[in-house]
Protein backbone atom coordinates (compact mmCIF):
# COMPACT_ATOMS: atom_id res chain seq x y z
CA UNK A 1 0.00 0.00 0.00
CA UNK A 2 1.29 3.73 -0.93
CA UNK A 3 1.34 6.21 1.60
CA UNK A 4 -1.09 9.18 1.17
CA UNK A 5 1.40 12.51 0.94
CA UNK A 6 -1.72 15.13 0.35
CA UNK A 7 -4.45 15.34 2.42
CA UNK A 8 -7.32 18.15 3.01
CA UNK A 9 -5.60 20.99 4.73
CA UNK A 10 -9.48 21.12 5.56
CA UNK A 11 -9.69 18.00 7.46
CA UNK A 12 -8.62 17.95 11.00
CA UNK A 13 -7.51 15.20 12.69
CA UNK A 14 -8.43 13.39 16.01
CA UNK A 15 -6.29 12.56 18.60
CA UNK A 16 -8.96 10.83 21.22
CA UNK A 17 -9.75 7.93 19.01
CA UNK A 18 -7.39 5.30 21.01
CA UNK A 19 -5.34 4.24 18.38
CA UNK A 20 -1.77 4.70 18.28
CA UNK A 21 -0.48 7.47 16.02
CA UNK A 22 2.77 5.17 15.08
CA UNK A 23 2.33 3.93 12.26
CA UNK A 24 5.34 1.78 11.97
CA UNK A 25 4.04 -0.23 15.30
CA UNK A 26 0.70 -1.50 13.82
CA UNK A 27 0.18 -4.49 11.62
CA UNK A 28 -2.76 -4.92 9.25
CA UNK A 29 -6.52 -2.89 10.37
CA UNK A 30 -7.42 -1.88 13.39
CA UNK A 31 -10.62 -3.15 14.01
CA UNK A 32 -11.46 -6.68 12.81
CA UNK A 33 -14.82 -7.42 10.65
CA UNK A 34 -16.53 -9.19 13.64
CA UNK A 35 -16.00 -5.34 15.68
CA UNK A 36 -13.08 -6.93 17.82
CA UNK A 37 -9.41 -5.14 17.74
CA UNK A 38 -6.98 -6.63 16.01
CA UNK A 39 -4.32 -7.12 18.78
CA UNK A 40 -2.48 -9.83 20.12
CA UNK A 41 -1.54 -9.63 23.85
CA UNK A 42 1.94 -11.08 24.90
CA UNK A 43 4.46 -10.86 27.62
CA UNK A 44 2.14 -12.27 30.37
CA UNK A 45 1.03 -15.87 30.74
CA UNK A 46 -2.11 -16.93 29.11
CA UNK A 47 -3.82 -17.82 32.10
CA UNK A 48 -3.75 -14.19 33.22
CA UNK A 49 -4.11 -12.52 30.11
CA UNK A 50 -7.13 -14.39 28.99
CA UNK A 51 -10.09 -14.66 30.98
CA UNK A 52 -12.36 -18.01 30.70
CA UNK A 53 -15.54 -16.87 31.39
CA UNK A 54 -15.56 -13.71 28.76
CA UNK A 55 -14.19 -16.74 26.45
CA UNK A 56 -16.74 -19.13 27.07
CA UNK A 57 -19.64 -16.42 26.75
CA UNK A 58 -18.68 -15.02 23.42
CA UNK A 59 -17.01 -18.15 21.25
CA UNK A 60 -19.40 -19.67 18.65
CA UNK A 61 -22.39 -22.09 19.64
CA UNK A 62 -20.79 -25.11 18.23
CA UNK A 63 -17.41 -24.45 20.43
CA UNK A 64 -19.59 -24.36 23.63
CA UNK A 65 -21.18 -27.08 23.37
CA UNK A 66 -18.24 -29.32 22.11
CA UNK A 67 -16.28 -27.60 24.97
CA UNK A 68 -18.92 -28.99 27.20
CA UNK A 69 -19.14 -32.40 25.91
CA UNK A 70 -15.47 -33.19 25.51
CA UNK A 71 -15.47 -31.78 29.35
CA UNK A 72 -18.32 -34.38 30.19
CA UNK A 73 -16.51 -37.27 28.43
CA UNK A 74 -13.31 -36.75 29.43
CA UNK A 75 -13.86 -36.20 33.16
CA UNK A 76 -16.18 -39.52 32.89
CA UNK A 77 -13.18 -41.41 31.56
CA UNK A 78 -10.67 -39.89 33.89
CA UNK A 79 -12.63 -41.21 37.12
CA UNK A 80 -13.53 -44.79 34.84
CA UNK A 81 -10.18 -45.17 34.72
CA UNK A 82 -9.53 -44.46 38.32
CA UNK A 83 -11.99 -46.59 39.34
CA UNK A 84 -10.67 -49.47 36.93
CA UNK A 85 -6.78 -49.04 38.66
CA UNK A 86 -8.75 -49.40 42.07
CA UNK A 87 -9.84 -52.98 40.90
CA UNK A 88 -13.12 -53.87 39.48
CA UNK A 89 -14.09 -55.91 42.36
CA UNK A 90 -14.67 -52.50 44.66
CA UNK A 91 -17.91 -51.66 42.28
CA UNK A 92 -20.61 -53.80 43.44
CA UNK A 93 -22.83 -54.72 40.81
CA UNK A 94 -20.27 -55.31 37.83
CA UNK A 95 -20.19 -58.01 36.09
CA UNK A 96 -16.66 -59.15 36.69
CA UNK A 97 -16.74 -61.95 34.12
CA UNK A 98 -16.87 -59.87 31.54
CA UNK A 99 -13.64 -58.75 29.47
CA UNK A 100 -11.84 -55.92 29.97
CA UNK A 101 -13.23 -53.35 27.98
CA UNK A 102 -16.98 -54.83 29.28
CA UNK A 103 -15.82 -53.67 32.27
CA UNK A 104 -14.53 -50.36 31.74
CA UNK A 105 -17.53 -49.65 30.42
CA UNK A 106 -19.56 -50.32 33.07
CA UNK A 107 -17.18 -48.69 35.73
CA UNK A 108 -17.79 -45.46 32.91
CA UNK A 109 -21.41 -45.56 33.33
CA UNK A 110 -20.88 -45.76 36.98
CA UNK A 111 -18.89 -42.68 36.79
CA UNK A 112 -21.16 -40.86 34.23
CA UNK A 113 -24.32 -41.57 37.21
CA UNK A 114 -22.34 -40.27 39.94
CA UNK A 115 -20.85 -37.12 38.04
CA UNK A 116 -24.69 -36.50 37.68
CA UNK A 117 -25.70 -37.26 40.85
CA UNK A 118 -28.42 -39.60 39.29
CA UNK A 119 -27.54 -42.82 40.88
CA UNK A 120 -29.30 -45.90 39.53
CA UNK A 121 -28.15 -48.20 42.45
CA UNK A 122 -27.40 -50.79 39.60
CA UNK A 123 -23.55 -50.37 41.27
CA UNK A 124 -22.08 -48.84 44.43
CA UNK A 125 -18.96 -48.46 45.43
CA UNK A 126 -17.30 -50.64 48.10
CA UNK A 127 -14.30 -50.01 50.45
CA UNK A 128 -12.76 -46.48 51.48
CA UNK A 129 -11.01 -45.76 48.00
CA UNK A 130 -13.92 -46.42 45.73
CA UNK A 131 -15.95 -44.52 47.95
CA UNK A 132 -13.83 -41.69 48.49
CA UNK A 133 -12.98 -41.52 44.87
CA UNK A 134 -17.24 -41.37 43.96
CA UNK A 135 -17.44 -39.05 46.62
CA UNK A 136 -15.54 -36.52 45.49
CA UNK A 137 -16.60 -36.89 41.67
CA UNK A 138 -20.35 -35.94 42.73
CA UNK A 139 -18.55 -32.80 44.76
CA UNK A 140 -17.01 -32.01 41.06
CA UNK A 141 -20.17 -32.92 39.42
CA UNK A 142 -22.35 -30.62 41.18
CA UNK A 143 -19.72 -27.72 40.66
CA UNK A 144 -19.36 -28.24 37.06
CA UNK A 145 -23.18 -28.28 36.59
CA UNK A 146 -23.42 -25.23 38.44
CA UNK A 147 -21.22 -23.26 35.95
CA UNK A 148 -22.46 -24.79 32.88
CA UNK A 149 -25.85 -23.68 34.21
CA UNK A 150 -24.19 -20.16 34.63
CA UNK A 151 -22.82 -20.12 31.27
CA UNK A 152 -26.04 -21.25 29.86
CA UNK A 153 -27.83 -18.06 31.78
CA UNK A 154 -24.65 -15.87 30.59
CA UNK A 155 -24.38 -16.72 26.86
CA UNK A 156 -28.24 -16.53 27.08
CA UNK A 157 -28.81 -13.06 28.97
CA UNK A 158 -25.93 -11.14 27.47
CA UNK A 159 -26.97 -8.18 25.83
CA UNK A 160 -25.86 -8.51 22.26
CA UNK A 161 -26.56 -5.79 19.18
CA UNK A 162 -28.19 -8.54 16.92
CA UNK A 163 -27.21 -6.30 14.02
CA UNK A 164 -25.49 -6.94 10.36
CA UNK A 165 -23.04 -4.62 8.17
CA UNK A 166 -23.22 -4.57 4.68
CA UNK A 167 -20.11 -6.85 3.21
CA UNK A 168 -18.83 -3.62 1.43
CA UNK A 169 -18.92 0.20 2.10
CA UNK A 170 -19.66 1.81 -1.33
CA UNK A 171 -18.65 5.50 -3.09
CA UNK A 172 -21.96 6.32 -4.35
CA UNK A 173 -24.27 9.16 -5.96
CA UNK A 174 -25.17 11.58 -3.38
CA UNK A 175 -26.88 14.38 -4.64
CA UNK A 176 -25.24 17.15 -6.74
CA UNK A 177 -21.79 14.78 -4.72
CA UNK A 178 -20.50 11.61 -3.83
CA UNK A 179 -21.06 10.13 -0.37
CA UNK A 180 -19.22 7.40 1.52
CA UNK A 181 -22.53 4.50 2.58
CA UNK A 182 -22.50 1.56 4.85
CA UNK A 183 -25.43 -0.28 5.54
CA UNK A 184 -26.74 -2.12 7.94
CA UNK A 185 -29.99 -3.81 9.39
CA UNK A 186 -31.53 -6.09 12.41
CA UNK A 187 -31.61 -9.73 11.93
CA UNK A 188 -33.54 -10.52 15.02
CA UNK A 189 -37.11 -10.33 16.21
CA UNK A 190 -35.58 -7.19 18.84
CA UNK A 191 -37.12 -3.71 18.76
CA UNK A 192 -33.97 -1.08 18.72
CA UNK A 193 -34.69 2.37 19.34
CA UNK A 194 -32.87 6.12 20.05
CA UNK A 195 -29.95 4.77 17.39
CA UNK A 196 -26.89 6.19 17.15
CA UNK A 197 -24.01 6.36 14.99
CA UNK A 198 -20.33 7.32 14.67
CA UNK A 199 -17.58 6.94 11.74
CA UNK A 200 -13.95 7.47 12.09
CA UNK A 201 -11.24 6.97 8.88
CA UNK A 202 -7.91 6.27 9.42
CA UNK A 203 -5.41 6.42 7.16
CA UNK A 204 -1.06 6.05 7.26
CA UNK A 205 -0.06 9.56 6.24
CA UNK A 206 3.70 10.27 5.18
CA UNK A 207 4.44 14.09 7.02
CA UNK A 208 7.90 15.40 6.65
CA UNK A 209 9.34 12.23 6.14
CA UNK A 210 7.66 10.59 9.16
CA UNK A 211 4.66 7.87 8.80
CA UNK A 212 1.81 8.35 11.01
CA UNK A 213 -1.73 6.84 11.80
CA UNK A 214 -3.84 10.05 11.04
CA UNK A 215 -7.71 9.68 12.46
CA UNK A 216 -10.64 11.88 11.14
CA UNK A 217 -14.08 12.02 12.18
CA UNK A 218 -16.42 11.66 9.26
CA UNK A 219 -19.41 13.81 9.64
CA UNK A 220 -22.96 11.88 8.83
CA UNK A 221 -26.18 12.75 7.51
CA UNK A 222 -27.76 11.54 9.98
CA UNK A 223 -26.00 9.95 13.14
CA UNK A 224 -29.57 9.11 15.34
CA UNK A 225 -32.47 7.64 14.72
CA UNK A 226 -35.66 7.24 17.03
CA UNK A 227 -36.16 3.83 15.75
CA UNK A 228 -33.91 0.96 13.80
CA UNK A 229 -36.40 -1.38 12.53
CA UNK A 230 -35.51 -1.25 8.69
CA UNK A 231 -32.27 -0.91 7.01
CA UNK A 232 -30.22 2.24 7.76
CA UNK A 233 -27.44 3.36 5.18
CA UNK A 234 -24.85 5.22 6.91
CA UNK A 235 -24.23 8.27 4.60
CA UNK A 236 -20.89 10.73 4.98
CA UNK A 237 -21.27 12.97 2.07
CA UNK A 238 -17.94 13.91 0.51
CA UNK A 239 -17.74 17.33 0.80
CA UNK A 240 -14.94 19.68 0.59
CA UNK A 241 -14.35 19.64 4.14
CA UNK A 242 -14.79 15.90 3.97
CA UNK A 243 -10.59 13.84 4.31
CA UNK A 244 -12.39 11.68 1.58
CA UNK A 245 -12.53 14.63 -0.67
CA UNK A 246 -11.08 14.11 -4.84
CA UNK A 247 -10.38 10.47 -3.60
CA UNK A 248 -10.22 8.78 -6.95
CA UNK A 249 -10.97 4.86 -7.10
CA UNK A 250 -7.13 4.39 -7.88
CA UNK A 251 -6.54 6.54 -4.35
CA UNK A 252 -8.94 4.20 -2.59
CA UNK A 253 -6.71 1.28 -3.81
CA UNK A 254 -3.42 2.45 -3.33
CA UNK A 255 -3.34 4.11 0.26
CA UNK A 256 -4.28 2.38 3.38
CA UNK A 257 -6.89 3.43 4.89
CA UNK A 258 -9.66 2.03 7.22
CA UNK A 259 -13.17 2.94 8.39
CA UNK A 260 -14.39 2.15 11.58
CA UNK A 261 -18.06 2.30 12.06
CA UNK A 262 -19.48 2.50 15.72
CA UNK A 263 -23.37 1.99 16.89
CA UNK A 264 -25.12 2.23 19.99
CA UNK A 265 -29.05 1.78 20.69
CA UNK A 266 -31.12 0.63 23.36
CA UNK A 267 -32.69 -2.85 22.87
CA UNK A 268 -36.40 -3.24 24.63
CA UNK A 269 -35.85 -6.88 24.76
CA UNK A 270 -32.47 -6.98 27.31
CA UNK A 271 -33.88 -3.09 28.19
CA UNK A 272 -30.24 -2.27 27.71
CA UNK A 273 -28.62 -0.10 25.67
CA UNK A 274 -26.51 -2.27 23.37
CA UNK A 275 -23.19 -1.42 21.09
CA UNK A 276 -21.92 -3.01 18.35
CA UNK A 277 -18.53 -2.27 15.93
CA UNK A 278 -16.90 -2.96 12.45
CA UNK A 279 -14.55 -1.44 9.94
CA UNK A 280 -13.83 -1.36 6.22
CA UNK A 281 -10.51 -1.66 5.03
CA UNK A 282 -9.91 0.47 1.79
CA UNK A 283 -9.70 -2.54 -0.68
CA UNK A 284 -13.97 -3.26 1.11
CA UNK A 285 -14.72 0.00 -0.44
CA UNK A 286 -16.62 -0.37 -3.91
CA UNK A 287 -15.98 2.97 -5.79
CA UNK A 288 -19.26 3.58 -7.82
CA UNK A 289 -21.91 1.41 -6.60
CA UNK A 290 -25.29 1.92 -4.82
CA UNK A 291 -27.19 -0.19 -2.89
CA UNK A 292 -30.36 -1.89 -4.08
CA UNK A 293 -33.55 -1.34 -2.23
CA UNK A 294 -34.11 -3.79 1.05
CA UNK A 295 -37.49 -3.67 1.73
CA UNK A 296 -40.39 -3.10 -0.30
CA UNK A 297 -44.69 -3.78 0.90
CA UNK A 298 -46.37 -7.13 0.96
CA UNK A 299 -48.32 -8.37 -2.13
CA UNK A 300 -51.74 -7.23 0.00
CA UNK A 301 -50.76 -3.97 1.52
CA UNK A 302 -50.63 -4.74 5.17
CA UNK A 303 -47.08 -4.96 5.68
CA UNK A 304 -43.70 -3.96 4.78
CA UNK A 305 -41.07 -6.94 4.05
CA UNK A 306 -37.90 -6.35 5.11
CA UNK A 307 -35.31 -9.01 2.79
CA UNK A 308 -32.35 -9.75 4.92
CA UNK A 309 -30.35 -11.52 1.94
CA UNK A 310 -30.11 -8.02 -0.10
CA UNK A 311 -28.05 -6.61 2.84
CA UNK A 312 -24.94 -6.58 0.63
CA UNK A 313 -26.71 -6.26 -3.13
CA UNK A 314 -25.81 -3.41 -4.68
CA UNK A 315 -25.19 -2.36 -8.51
CA UNK A 316 -22.37 -0.79 -10.34
CA UNK A 317 -23.01 3.21 -10.98
CA UNK A 318 -21.44 5.96 -13.19
CA UNK A 319 -19.77 8.85 -10.92
CA UNK A 320 -18.55 11.97 -12.58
Amino acid sequence: MALLKNINVKAKADKNTGFGTNANSYGGRFVNKNGTANVEKKGMHILHRISWYHTMINMPRWKFMLILLLFYVGMNFLFAFVYYLIGIEHLDGIDASGSDWVQFGQAYFFSAQTFTTVGYGHISPTGFMTSLVSAAEALIGLLSFAIATGLFFGRFSKPTAFLKFSQNALIAPYGEIKGLMIRTTPFKNTNFTDAEAKMTLGMSIEENGVTTNNFYSLELELDRINALTLSWTLVHPITENSPLYNFTEADFKNTHGEILVFIKTFDDMFSNTVAIRTSYTFNEVVYGAKFEPMYARSTDNSKTILNLDKLDAFENVTLE
